[in-house]
């Protein structure tokens, strides 16, 4: 969902310089250059679709000795998971007003251990199928910048992407493990809730949940 977009925080964003690159920030530098970012090496997790950031900075709060790289389309609300990073002094966090179909030009190659997908677009319509960051399409970029042993871990509220996500994975050969239909009915403990499963899940919604791990040698 595009929110409208509020003047105000294309200014207001730069006081969080330390966590994020804005929408026109020069990122080309940093393909293969993640563990100088940050100033040590330390395993590399990206989640795409961060939105208030809610997940990604709760994630790293809890695990302060993984690098955390966030990727956002909309600045309107990235700007808010700048806040909360910088309110927390996550310094093992970086965000960026990003589109993730030029992931390749972000991540060099086996750069990546993890990439976290929360509550996707479901694009349910049939022409717009390449759309869906579960898709082919975007299966093949996320297999170019994870590491040999990486993994994916999707999670969402929609029945129809999940179906789809699972057939897809399945097809390009990927290892789906801890899939489950109805990831609250588990009662795990350690589940970070982003905004939307909070939302969705208060609903009565049913949550899926699986990790992809790429196969040695690639999918």
């Amino acid at each position: 969902m595009r929110l409208r977009r509020k003047p105000w925080i294309d200014t207001a964003i730069l006081d969080y310089a330390d966590f994020v690159t804005p929408r026109g920030g020069d990122w080309s530098h940093h393909a293969g250059a993640w563990a100088e970012m940050f100033g040590r090496t330390a395993p590399l997790h990206v989640e795409i679709g961060v939105g208030k950031g809610d997940f990604i900075t709760e994630l790293a709060a809890r695990n302060p000795d993984v690098n955390y790289v966030g990727l956002e389309a909309q600045q309107g609300v990235l700007y808010f998971a700048a806040r909360k990073a910088a309110e927390r002094q996550l310094r093992n966090v970086r965000l960026l007003v990003f589109d993730a179909a030029r992931l390749t030009e972000l991540f060099a190659p086996r750069e990546v251990d993890r990439i976290y997908l929360n509550f996707s677009d479901p694009w349910p319509k049939a022409r717009h199928a390449k759309r869906r960051l579960t898709s082919e399409t975007f299966l093949t970029r996320y297999a170019a910048v994870l590491k040999e042993d990486g993994e994916i871990r999707f999670k969402t509220d929609n029945a129809g992407l999940f179906a789809y996500s699972l057939e897809t994975m399945e097809r390009a050969g990927w290892l789906l493990c801890d899939v489950t239909h109805d990831l609250h009915a588990l009662g795990e403990a350690d589940n970070i809730m982003t905004e939307y499963e909070r939302k969705f899940s208060a609903r009565g919604a049913k949550i899926g949940r699986l990790a992809a791990r790429l196969p040695a040698g690639g999918a």
